[in-house]
């Protein structure tokens, strides 16, 4: 064998062998998280839009997953027509900053350090948008939108939450 081939078969070993022995520290390459089910978000939209009805709010209601996405949206057929969007807005923006938009809607106010946020896009910083946990980890959000102020939109919210928070803690 010759210096060349020696050489050759030398980088090979050390690619092989490079490939099979892991670094030092080396990071997981796949993340495992929880995340609300279709069940659950119908179940909370449910729940929401049935409080809302009780108190005479005609209102729509969405739930994302905790990346954001829509799960459920349910809109009472007297809502106005901006209100699924909005309440898609509130809970991915609950997700997105993880916080509930009435907080979120008070740090963001106009001469606030954060006020700023409110002009990126699709922020909607208007109460009505609430963060769902399990076990300790978010796992979705919930927005309601269509009663004639956002705290009002929030005890919805919380209806709905409150709806499956049992069950998704058990599970």
């Amino acid at each position: 064998m010759g210096v060349k081939d020696s050489m050759l078969l030398g980088a090979a070993a050390a690619v092989v062998a490079a490939g099979v022995v892991a670094p030092a520290g080396a990071q997981k390459m796949l993340a495992n998280y929880m995340t609300l089910t279709t069940v659950a978000a119908q179940a909370a939209a449910q729940a929401a839009l049935a409080r809302c009805q009780k108190d005479g709010y005609t209102v729509a209601v969405a739930v994302v997953d905790r990346g954001g996405q829509p799960l459920a949206v349910l809109r009472d057929n007297l809502a106005g027509t901006h209100t699924t969007q909005t309440a898609v807005g509130k809970a991915a923006t609950a997700v997105s900053f993880r916080t509930d938009t009435t907080e979120l809607a008070a740090a963001t106010q106009a001469g606030k350090v954060q006020s700023g946020v409110r002009q990126l896009p699709n922020v909607v910083a208007i109460g009505g948008g609430l963060m769902i946990r399990a076990k300790g980890s978010l796992v979705g959000g919930i927005g309601v939108s269509g009663a004639p102020a956002g705290d009002i939109d929030d005890v919805c919210a919380k209806a709905g939450v409150a709806a499956i928070n049992d069950a998704i803690e058990l599970e």
